[in-house]
């Protein structure tokens, strides 16, 4: 049996042409790392999921899972002195290394960061394979299969590792690409609204990668406020991050016409495909994009039930589907865009500053109560690739926010990244606070 790329996953290997397009998960495990027990439950995972002999053929848009033996990459870090300064540096260099692109490829690299009587496991894998959701359970797999004292019980169930392409939306929601395609001139004045990315360090694609968490208290109050004020969660993080990058593209205020700033937000889509995550493995992401011109004094409540009032729109009429639209036309364009003008050409006509991507690990898992670990449990980060400079990687684990922050370091300095990460965790603090973070 095999699959058909969809237009997303096409997209994301054309992406890997310029720079690795890879996400990372890492979860901690307390027991004792064994690395030969730790790789033969790694490849009886990816064997009995089905996982392995992975072929793709992007000029046919075809990909097969032929099966056989896996080859299982693991590197292993001592984690003696700082583990987690050792598991952030193992998930940027990761996310800076290609997945080579054969015509069999192994989509999945793993690492492991040894403490006394602990470690972290992190699984590398090449983006357009997956979504989070898929890799989360993957993952919880791995973690299950090592914890557990008899290797030989059932195996997981058999997974769907074909799912639909997004032709299959067109049938079950005609209505709403047809809106999405009328709406296509909107979109388009959007971005011409919107402030563009100044890139100053050149068209160098590397990224860099800051981390922070906000603790069971934070998510609490944000949990309380999103109530109150009759917004979501998503909502409180797209102007949280407004907030946070406004300074950084003051300039725009001098602008004509681009005096808006806008950030993208990743929806999962795989409720619109009806599919289960647990049993079908894929990739089933879109995305949107909320411009604001985030004036000086606003505050964040107002700016919140602003992006609530377009997030309630997109979403109402699933205006997200006209990425799918819009990554189709891009498609057509792109094998007459040279190298540099493919690095440039989302900046300028899908100017976004920052992206959120949301993944409740509670809720998959099966996970709760507060944890009282020093060191994170679960984090995740994913390549910024063409599409936007910075990605935070919010992972809601044990009642807690563990955000991984991707920043293009042609972009953003460190200093850049520590204030937006300080300015995004004030706006959440403020919560807790009863207090009004303003621009």
């Amino acid at each position: 049996m095999s699959g058909r790329l969809n237009v997303f996953q096409r997209m994301m290997l054309r992406w890997s042409d310029l720079h690795p397009y890879s996400g990372v998960h890492v979860v901690q495990i307390d027991q004792p790392l064994v690395e030969a027990r730790l790789a033969e439950r790694i490849a009886r995972q990816l064997e009995a999921n089905g996982l392995t002999g992975l072929v793709v053929d992007p000029s046919r848009r075809w990909f097969c899972y032929e099966g056989g033996p896996s080859q299982v990459a693991l590197e292993v870090l001592s984690g003696a002195l700082d583990p987690f300064a050792v598991v952030c540096d193992a998930v940027e260099r990761h996310l800076n290394s290609p997945f080579p692109h054969e015509r069999r490829a192994n989509p999945f690299r793993f690492f492991a960061v040894a403490e006394a009587d602990s470690f972290h496991l992190g699984l590398v894998y090449d983006h357009f394979i997956a979504g989070g959701e898929s890799i989360a359970l993957l993952l919880k797999g791995i973690a299950d299969a090592f914890s557990a004292p008899d290797p030989t019980g059932p195996g997981p169930p058999a997974l769907d590792l074909y799912p639909a392409t997004y032709r299959h939306l067109i049938v079950r929601h005609p209505v709403a690409f047809l809106k999405g395609l009328l709406g296509l001139p909107g979109l388009l004045a959007l971005s011409r609204r919107s402030f563009r990315p100044r890139y100053r360090g050149g068209d160098d694609p590397q990224n860099g990668l800051a981390y922070f968490r906000l603790g069971p208290v934070q998510l609490a109050a944000l949990r309380r406020a999103s109530k109150a004020w009759g917004v979501t969660i998503n909502d409180f993080f797209l102007a949280s991050l407004l907030q946070a990058l406004s300074p950084l593209a003051a300039d725009r205020r001098q602008e004509r016409r681009r005096r808006e700033l806008a950030v993208a937000s990743i929806v999962n889509a795989r409720d619109d495909f009806g599919a289960d995550p647990r049993s079908t493995f894929g990739q089933f992401l879109a995305s949107f994009r909320i411009a604001h011109p985030v004036p000086e004094g606003i505050s964040l409540r107002e700016l919140v039930h602003d992006v609530h009032a377009e997030t309630t729109r997109i979403k109402r009429h699933k205006l997200y589907l006209q990425t799918i639209v819009a990554l189709g036309l891009s498609s057509l364009m792109w094998r007459f865009l040279s190298v540099p003008r493919r690095r440039r050409f989302f900046a300028k006509h899908h100017p976004a500053w920052g992206g959120v991507t949301a993944l409740n690990v509670d809720a998959l898992w099966g996970m709760r109560g507060p944890d009282s670990l020093q060191s994170p449990d679960y984090l995740r980060a994913g390549s910024t690739g063409p599409l936007c400079p910075m990605v935070l990687a919010v992972t809601t684990a044990r009642d807690a926010l563990n955000v991984g922050v991707t920043f293009r370091t042609a972009e953003f300095s460190r200093a850049d990244v520590d204030a937006v990460i300080a300015r995004f965790k004030r706006c959440i603090e403020s919560l807790e606070e009863g207090e009004a973070c303003a621009a």
